[in-house]
């Protein structure tokens, strides 16, 4: 018997779960709400109910009884609580629930957690005046971190390297409201040195199963310059991380989280997500997300062997100990195409156009639309070629190859991925 999906979400991520999910031999028709260019070639898109619309996911579920599951993908929903009122209703949902999302909506929360319970993270203070946090600035050392406290689109974060970088900062979160009500609170954080990583998990309340690891890059501009951004390239795994600091981050990060929420009575099922530095013999937790990453998912989904179905199954019934996750042998690069501009202003409806591509190329849509017939971008981020190949250096020289062959007005992607191998 096939399964009807529903995935919530319309950005890289959300393309990369139902083409997996289309693969699978025990999943029949995919809805996704709202979807874009790419994923509509894959699944039914609700472009009218938008992720965040909670009444119109439920509404559309409740009048579509054929869809068995709803995956709710991006952060926002998550943290507003839509599986808790998909379960209230009866229906079967992947992904957290509100209380278990807070990991993510909230960093001062997931700051709180790590210190109460001995997961390792950067040394931090929480503030909800502008005064008090003023006056720290003075007395911290340079450069520090300003985090928003909730959710930002990935760009809630300055990093800062001088007092009065941090005090301009502080001013553009607190008192101008740059990324809105998710600065009414803010961490200030100590600044940490080091290389990062993803750890990413399938959890279901009480198995926590490490997925392969994988690491992106954040920055705008080559040679990590720039302005930080949703994510401009991933690769997975990364070739920086040893099998034996593999452990570690499951034994002192990912397992520790899990029993965490636990002991505060908050069950997790899903995937949780831990953005890691890691210098030396040194890991620290630098924040949590409560779903997969994006654009890791990109590069983590592509070598994944077992049905990504029977993993949210196992996920929501509590199952996940019966089931052994496989990956394969390959690893993969993701290159992120993005608008000019991004992350700050950028123009959209550019028509894209695509030389040959190979075959064995998997071109992930974030930011696209269809307008008057013809593909245009919709977004800052709006393609994510990905190459699979049997080393880092091949998959690398194949994306590159390949992200030649798009072309839109004002196409920007970085172009030292990798370049150290």
């Amino acid at each position: 018997m096939k399964h009807n999906i529903l995935v919530i979400g319309g950005g890289g991520r959300e393309h990369a779960i139902v083409y997996a999910l289309s693969r699978s031999p025990k999943v029949g028709k995919i809805y996704c709400a709202p979807g874009n260019a790419g994923i509509a070639q894959l699944a039914e898109c609700h472009s009218e109910i938008k992720a965040t619309d909670l009444e119109g996911v439920v509404a559309f579920v409740r009048s579509h009884p054929d869809i068995y599951m709803t995956v709710v993908a991006p952060d926002d929903p998550l943290a507003a609580g839509l599986v808790d009122k998909l379960e209230s209703e009866g229906f079967r949902a992947f992904g957290p629930r509100a209380n278990a999302a807070r990991l993510e909506a909230s960093k001062s929360f997931a700051k709180d957690l790590m210190k109460k319970y001995g997961i390792p993270t950067a040394g931090y203070e929480v503030f909800t005046e502008y005064a008090e946090a003023e006056k720290y600035l003075d007395s911290c050392s340079y450069p520090t971190v300003l985090k928003a406290d909730g959710l930002a689109l990935g760009k809630g974060v300055l990093i800062c390297e001088t007092k009065e970088q941090a005090k301009a900062g502080l001013k553009e979160i607190m008192l101008d409201k740059a990324f809105g009500s998710a600065g009414n609170t803010l961490v200030i954080e100590d600044f940490l040195v080091g290389f990062e990583c993803s750890a990413l998990a399938f959890c279901d309340g009480k198995t926590i199963v490490p997925m392969t690891t994988s690491q992106d890059h954040k920055r705008a501009l080559d040679d990590n310059k720039g302005l930080n951004t949703g994510g401009m390239a991933t690769f997975s795994p990364s070739y920086k991380v040893s099998e034996a600091m593999e452990k570690r981050i499951f034994n002192e990060v990912l397992a520790p989280t899990l029993n965490a929420l636990n002991s505060e009575g908050i069950e997790f099922k899903g995937v949780l997500y831990a953005g890691l530095m890691i210098d030396g013999d040194n890991i620290k937790v630098l924040e949590y997300n409560a779903r997969f990453g994006d654009p890791e998912t990109q590069v983590i989904l592509p070598r994944l062997k077992t049905d990504l179905f029977d993993i949210f199954e196992a996920c929501v019934d509590g199952t996940l100990a019966d089931l052994e996750i496989k990956w394969t042998g390959n690893t993969a690069v993701c290159i992120i195409t993005a608008s000019g501009g991004y992350p700050e202003a950028y123009e959209k409806n550019k028509e894209i156009t695509f030389g040959e591509l190979d075959d064995d190329i998997i071109v992930y849509h974030a930011g696209t639309a269809i307008k008057n017939g013809k593909l245009v971008t919709s977004g800052g981020r709006v393609l994510g070629v990905t190459a699979l190949a049997p080393t880092l250096a091949e998959a690398r020289d194949h994306a590159y190859a390949n992200v030649a062959k798009v072309r839109f007005d004002k196409m920007h992607y970085r172009k030292d991925i990798l370049k150290d191998l």
